[in-house]
């Protein structure tokens, strides 16, 4: 079918007949508008019927849920904490608890505030109906916006993550989600995509980014899929091996760039230097460890359309309500456009009113579009390496302890990447015992956050992605300062321990005299 496909397009070029298979999808996206209260209700419906005999289903009765309204009032909103005595459990072999298939994947990510990686149940529906699914959308999005595309003409080179597949306990296993889906992909997407799959799961990352390079440097590579950060790593490597001053030079029809995770925005002037191609395409897509929730459906345009029929029931927490003891919890047909909302997911993974911690800001209500607007806590996520305020303070607190100093106030923010450097973290300090050796602090700090947190480590390994952080040491009283200069001086309200932008970081330098 590719071989005559190609045939036809080199003929004719004509729209792909893969538009046609392509087409279903694309009608059924279009029901989202009109529809989108009916598919979610439907979804719900699913969900609490497949899991009406499990451990959870029992103990909240999911057989007599009638109703969204009833199915609010049963059951908790919870966050990773609410969900770990399951997922421990799950880990040691126990079947049936939250999801009545069992679970033999977990997707590894960075952790909570006693646990240095969380994980993620991954259901084999979930990998199905909602992960898989949501490439094909993207495929199928991709071939309505862009019908003269050549995506099938070449390979797609796909980045996963920093975690390869490592054994848990019998017949379960965990990873990035990224690695997980690739050792389950199907025979066609291992056909269409490079680098080969041993190469894909390696676990050093060194070696791994220089098989990469070697792999996919004279193949015909037509899109690249994975993070920005991530990404821009490789092709710094692709353009130092193959001496090609663009990318352009060593992937002539390279034409889209599926990317996620993390914001695009800081990097997407480096990526038009770095491929100067009228012809080349940015398409965000929102992949996280607990399912497929949305794509970016309109190029001009730079929200994503939420994905309502994935297996996916989602909820919506007011950002002003979410710390209040009893905060409002919005099903998708009661959100407003302009509101900022903490995201709430029941899934096929088996996660009931699970606060997944990123926030949305709704741009469209028929059908529901958004774009991803932060974390739920203060956090740095510039690179992917989902740094906490937890993280933070068990770091500072082990480098004070090595070092004799006393931290008094803090702030930090990265700084992203550039030409000349990886990026790293800036760390402004003030201190009320400054250290003998800042150097010697910033060595410890840093590997100590490496210790906490896995993302953080995965990132920092070898400076393969990160720098070392960098420390400069604030005046006295400056966070003072800058909390009377904005009118907040007072025991309610705190500095901004961690921002993934520079806005106030860089307010804070400039008065750093």
């Amino acid at each position: 079918l590719i071989r005559r496909q190609r045939q036809m397009c080199i003929r004719d070029r004509s729209p792909s007949i893969f538009n046609l298979y392509f087409s279903r999808r694309q009608h059924s996206h279009d029901r989202y508008a009109e529809h989108g209260d009916t598919i979610q209700k439907e979804q719900l419906d699913y969900l609490l019927h497949a899991a009406r005999n499990t451990e959870i289903g029992k103990r909240y009765g999911f057989s007599d849920i009638k109703s969204y309204s009833d199915f609010a009032s049963r059951i908790p909103v919870i966050d990773y904490e609410g969900i770990k005595p399951y997922v421990d459990r799950m880990l040691r072999g126990e079947n049936n608890l939250i999801w009545p298939s069992k679970i033999k994947w977990f997707a590894k990510s960075s952790g909570t505030t006693n646990d240095k990686s969380k994980f993620i149940p991954v259901s084999s529906e979930c990998l199905k109906k909602c992960h898989y699914q949501g490439g094909f959308d993207v495929v199928a999005t991709y071939f309505r916006n862009y019908p003269h595309n050549k995506l099938f003409f070449g390979k797609s080179l796909i980045l996963g993550g920093s975690h390869a597949i490592n054994p848990l306990s019998p017949g379960i296993s965990c990873g990035d989600l990224s690695a997980v889906l690739l050792q389950n992909s199907s025979t066609f997407v291992n056909c269409m995509r490079a680098p080969k799959l041993k190469i894909a799961l390696m676990s050093e990352w060194e070696a791994k980014i220089k098989a990469i390079v070697e792999d996919t440097m004279h193949r015909n590579i037509v899109s690249l899929s994975g993070v920005p950060s991530w990404m821009m790593t490789l092709i710094k490597h692709i353009l130092q091996e193959s001496g090609a001053q663009n990318l352009c030079e060593v992937w002539p029809n390279l034409e889209v760039f599926f990317h996620g995770g993390i914001s695009f925005e800081p990097y997407r002037r480096y990526y038009k230097e770095l491929i100067p191609s009228t012809g080349m395409h940015y398409v965000e897509t929102y992949n996280a460890s607990e399912g497929f929730f949305g794509i970016q459906n309109e190029p001009e345009k730079q929200d994503m359309l939420l994905m309502l029929d994935l297996g996916v029931f989602f909820e919506f927490i007011p950002l002003n309500e979410l710390n209040r003891e009893n905060p409002r919890i919005l099903p998708p047909w009661e959100i407003e456009v302009g509101g900022n909302y903490a995201l709430v997911i029941s899934s096929t993974n088996g996660l009931w009113r699970y606060l997944i911690g990123d926030t949305v800001k709704i741009t469209s209500t028929h059908p529901i579009k958004f774009t991803i607007s932060g974390r739920t806590k203060h956090f740095i996520n510039a690179f992917g390496e989902e740094l906490m305020v937890s993280n933070a303070e068990k770091g500072l607190a082990k480098a004070c302890e090595k070092t004799g100093s006393k931290v008094l106030n803090y702030s930090a923010a990265p700084v992203f990447m550039s030409d000349k450097s990886r990026g790293h973290h800036q760390w402004l300090i003030e201190f009320e015992k400054t250290p003998a050796d800042i150097d010697t602090f910033a060595d410890i700090l840093d590997e100590a956050l490496q210790e906490v947190n896995s993302d953080y480590e995965a990132k920092r390994y070898k400076g393969i992605f990160l720098d070392r952080l960098e420390i400069v040491v604030a005046r006295p009283h400056l966070f003072d300062d800058w909390l009377r200069e904005k009118g907040k001086l007072g025991g309610q309200h705190k500095i901004p321990r961690l921002s993934n932008n520079r806005e106030l970081i860089e307010d804070m330098l400039k008065m750093n005299h």
